[in-house]
């Protein structure tokens, strides 16, 4: 007979480890966490230990189970290392649906890369991540990790929630710190989310939040900074490569940055030098020589792209940059800056958030912010930008990446905040003018020049670099109200000087007009219909944002068909509102001829979820009208 006591050990230690494994169950998850999730953070953990302020110590522990192949992104398992930052741990664990452990993965199993393709001068800027395929859905990831760096400048944002379609279970942050570096935080978003502060000291900080529940995406949503409750974190006393730094006010931190990380980087070489002089020659105008200037960088150099949380905020040596040809944003802007000091044009380096979603730096938090560098040069009371990334950018010219936000401006005396440039509604234009004629078998053929300026310039200006059946595809996706359309002759004329891009474009079309009996019918706006395509959310929860205003205007000459005549022609319409304004009309011309005039203006703005079904409405009535019909008779 088998000792009774060995038996009952071994039920318990299976019992355990059973309990153990079946920990991260699929079944344990509470239904209203899987509720419009693609994943599950069942805890997600960061222990951020500042000993002084040459040394952070970063540990996280991220537990997520991957419900369907879209949660995949929320592993997040990472790391970035460079000189100032090792990595000391990293692994991951994963685990089935039933919580049986199926892999164990080490630091040799990561993958481990160089953080920038086609560069050799950032060799030592890195990245370890976790390549891993699953075999089925749902799975669980353990994750942990921990890295050590003097880099005290940037201490790592913490989001509670990380974005759409994924739920939180449990979420700590443990910040420890010295009460002599002048840790400072601020909060955001935290009334509509349940977050408890449960240590605040002058030596530590924590926070717990719990069944936090998967947020759907909902169309005109401001961005998910805005949306989602985050915390930034800072010292006043830090260190940044290999420097100590001050973050006091925004003229001290300024003037720290400029005189101790970016002195001795813009110098270049008295060839250089002498051949910046020759081409600018003896224009004496700052502004017409920066032009000169922007034009030969954009020339010379490509973008490589620098990861962000890696090689801090100094940028590479100028010299570097015109030996080599390439850089990140803050190696160009950079070099651009160090090419106008040959011929005495200054500018200033600028900090910024670049996004298409405008995002300021916090202008009553001085710390390091930010993640993308581009360079202003004074202009008057004003400033002109310039976007050093680019080889296509008109001079001067921020599209939608850079414009109407606060930004830091790096000046010899300090820094200041400012904000770039605002491109309002009414600049941001299309102007559509063309005819089109319909014959007696209802095909249409014709042709328009359309016209864009303001934000509308940079997307329309990138149709320019599309491949010939990339252009087709993009034409047949934008006029898909016009069936069978063929297009003919496309010329491009972009005008960097004034920033207006023109599209002339040749259609055809057959069967545009339908006919039955004697009648012909078809839509009097063929060129610029607005498809309505605003989405019904029922309950919207978020408040929504039209980040841009623009106004488009058509004139559009339409040419009828012999041997027919107008039984119903659309009425004149107008409407206006909070939202914007719109208008048609046409015009009986001679000889079977009609005028179709359309303005549309949308005003941008922030609106609340209630608002939302308002602004649908506004829309579908101009989607409405858009789409009215022409009636035309056989004689």
């Amino acid at each position: 007979m088998k000792n009774p006591c060995y038996a009952l050990l071994f039920f318990l230690f299976t019992l355990i480890s059973f309990a153990q494994k079946s920990e991260y169950a699929i079944t344990k998850i509470a239904d209203s966490l899987k509720e419009n999730a693609n994943a599950v953070v069942r805890l997600d953990q960061m222990d951020i230990t500042i000993a002084s302020q040459r040394s952070m110590d970063i540990k996280t522990q991220r537990v997520v189970t991957v419900l369907n192949e879209k949660g995949l992104g929320e592993i997040d398992a990472y790391q970035h290392y460079d000189k100032t930052t090792s990595v000391k741990s990293v692994e991951a664990i994963v685990y089935d649906a039933f919580g049986n452990e199926i892999k164990k993965i080490k630091r040799k199993d990561f993958r481990d890369q160089s953080a920038v393709s086609g560069s050799t001068l950032f060799s030592d800027n890195r990245v370890l991540y976790l390549d891993y395929t699953p075999v089925s859905y749902p799975f669980t990831v353990i994750y942990t990790s921990e890295t050590e760096t003097s880099n005290t400048a940037f201490i790592p944002q913490w989001y509670f929630l990380g974005g759409y379609y994924v739920s939180v279970e449990k979420c700590i942050l443990n910040v420890t710190f010295p009460n002599n570096l002048g840790f400072k935080k601020k909060e955001f978003q935290f009334s509509d989310f349940k977050i408890k502060k449960t240590v605040d000291t002058d030596t530590k900080l924590s926070y717990e939040a719990v069944n936090i529940l998967a947020q759907k995406s909902e169309d005109f949503s401001p961005s998910s900074r805005d949306l989602f409750p985050r915390v930034m974190m800072g010292l006043e006393n830090f260190h940044l490569e290999g420097v100590d730094g001050t973050a006091t006010t925004w003229e001290a931190f300024g003037k720290w940055y400029g005189d101790k990380i970016l002195t001795g980087t813009t110098v270049l070489s008295e060839e250089t030098k002498a051949k910046i002089k020759a081409l600018v020659g003896d224009e004496k105008d700052p502004i017409k020589k920066a032009k000169i200037i922007y034009d030969y960088m954009q020339k010379k150099s490509r973008y490589v792209n620098i990861a962000i949380g890696i090689g801090g905020w100094k940028p590479m040596l100028a010299s570097d940059v015109d030996r080599l040809g390439y850089g990140d944003c803050k190696a160009l802007s950079n070099y651009t800056k160090a090419l106008l000091q040959a011929v005495d044009v200054p500018s200033y380096n600028t900090i910024l958030y670049g996004d298409r979603n405008k995002s300021d730096i916090q202008s009553d938090f001085v710390s390091m912010q930010g993640n993308h560098m581009i360079l202003a040069i004074p202009n008057g009371d004003n400033y002109t930008w310039l976007e050093c990334t680019s080889q296509d950018d008109p001079f001067g010219y921020q599209g939608t990446f850079t414009d109407d936000r606060d930004v830091l401006v790096v000046k010899p005396e300090g820094g200041v905040i400012v904000r770039t440039k605002i491109y309002e509604d009414k600049g941001n234009t299309q102007t559509d003018k063309g005819t089109y004629s319909i014959d007696e078998n209802g095909n249409l053929s014709g042709s328009v020049k359309i016209i864009s300026e303001g934000s509308q310039y940079s997307s329309k200006s990138r149709i320019e670099t599309l491949q010939p059946t990339e252009k087709e595809t993009h034409y047949k996706e934008y006029w898909d109200n016009i069936n069978n359309l063929k297009l003919a002759k496309i010329t491009f004329t972009n005008d960097k000087e004034n920033v207006r891009f023109t599209e002339d474009i040749q259609v055809s079309a057959l069967n545009y007009a339908a006919i039955s009996a004697n009648k012909m019918i078809f839509a009097v706006d063929a060129f610029n219909k607005n498809d309505g395509n605003v989405k019904r959310i029922r309950n919207r929860k978020n408040p929504f944002q039209i980040q841009r205003g623009y106004l488009d205007t058509d004139e559009i000459e339409i040419n009828l068909p012999s041997g027919f005549s107008i039984e119903f022609l659309p009425s004149n319409f107008e409407l206006k509102g909070k939202f914007g304004e719109y208008k048609t009309e046409i015009i009986k011309k001679e000889n079977n001829k009609l005028t179709y005039k359309r303005s549309m203006f949308v005003n941008k703005g922030k609106y609340s979820n209630k608002e939302y079904d308002e602004y649908r409405a506004f829309i579908e009535q101009i989607s409405r009208n858009d789409n009215a019909k022409i009636i035309l008779t056989k004689n």
